[in-house]
């Protein structure tokens, strides 16, 4: 059983390595009466449990969704494709103008973590830094026993064994939280690589979506990549403590996500509701706080034939009883003023 607790089981298709390309969830009521009405929507795989488990739900409408990355339910979304994309990065201008009448509703929380394959060393063993990552995904630290990594994790046997970095090969928000986190910390990643859903990776190979990073880490001794937990736990990967801003060493759980959280406390949400968590600063109050925390986003058209649709399904989504539901998969609940921001720009769809 995963130290996260139960998994609650959630209908994903499954290839060989990982998810297929489609997740199609039929919700029925609880009298088993089905809605006519079908909302179609693609994006990122970080979110694709959650959706899933919002799908099976709720009672009003058949919901498909294809985890194809955030960069593909953009693009999606952009060419109404779809009747509602889904990303963990908030739309660029350009995208945003791209989109043609789109606002982006935060509608979950959580997080993007490291994971590692590396002999000998067991899940929660190894500790990092931001410091760290950045210079393991630059290239300059390129073996486990680097005298970096042994000074940080003194007593733990690290093996002599080259560092394999993983990064995703599509458009991602779990990069762009991974990249935005690095950029904040690290002022050569900044420079060299900087944020966003696709970067110029200096070195290592590439995996296909969350499933696909995940498949390269356990396949392969001395990898690192990163994540959603949902997909560190399905596939047993073993998962660092992170050092924050605070100067703790800190797991990502429901507590550690609501503690970054607190950012958005007294703080004006934009009216984008482009918000970022990463990094929260070196106080007290965000002392347990995981620094690759984030919100991620459902985009849709202010203006579609099936707004009513989209809004009651998005409302729902954005309810107590389905935030609560999906804390299984290690979402976090969002803070009310995010809710009240969220459903404020729900109002706006027609």
């Amino acid at each position: 059983m995963p130290r996260n607790g139960k998994l609650v089981r959630i209908t994903l298709a499954l290839a060989a390595a990982g998810l297929a390309a489609a997740l199609a969830v039929t919700s029925a009521g609880a009298a088993g009466k089905r809605s006519a009405g079908t909302l179609n929507g693609a994006g990122s795989s970080l979110v694709a449990p959650a959706v899933a488990k919002w799908a099976s739900m709720y009672s009003a409408s058949t919901i498909n969704f294809s985890p194809i990355g955030s960069g593909g339910g953009i693009s999606q979304i952009s060419a109404r494709s779809v009747d509602f994309g889904a990303s963990d990065a908030p739309l660029t201008k350009s995208q945003g103008d791209g989109c043609h009448g789109c606002v982006q509703i935060p509608w979950a929380l959580t997080a993007t973590i490291p994971v590692y394959n590396i002999p000998g060393v067991a899940d929660r063993q190894l500790k990092l830094t931001g410091t760290l990552l950045a210079n393991i995904y630059l290239g300059n630290i390129t073996n486990w026993n680097d005298p970096a990594i042994k000074a940080l994790n003194n007593g733990l046997n690290l093996p002599d064994k080259e560092i394999v970095p993983v990064h995703r090969s599509d458009g991602s928000g779990d990069t762009y939280v991974f990249t935005n986190y690095l950029s904040k910390v690290n002022k050569s990643w900044k420079s060299k690589v900087g944020c966003a859903t696709t970067v110029s990776w200096p070195t290592g190979p590439g995996g296909s979506k969350n499933p696909g990073v995940a498949a390269l880490v356990s396949s392969t001794p001395g990898a690192i990549g990163y994540v959603s937990d949902f997909y560190a736990i399905q596939n047993h990967i073993a998962k660092p403590r992170m050092k924050n801003a605070a100067g703790a060493y800190v797991l990502p759980k429901i507590s550690s996500i609501e503690a970054a959280a607190q950012l958005v406390n007294g703080a004006k949400i934009p009216a984008n509701n482009k918000i970022s968590i990463t990094n929260p600063p070196a106080s007290k109050k965000y002392k347990n706080a995981w620094p690759m925390s984030t919100f991620t986003y459902v985009i849709v058209p202010t203006s579609s034939p099936k707004a009513a649709q989209i809004k009651a399904f998005v409302k729902f989504a954005l309810s107590a009883n389905a935030q609560n539901a999906i804390k299984p998969y290690v979402f976090a609940p969002m803070p009310s003023s995010v809710i009240k921001a969220a459903n404020k720009t729900l109002g706006q769809l027609h």
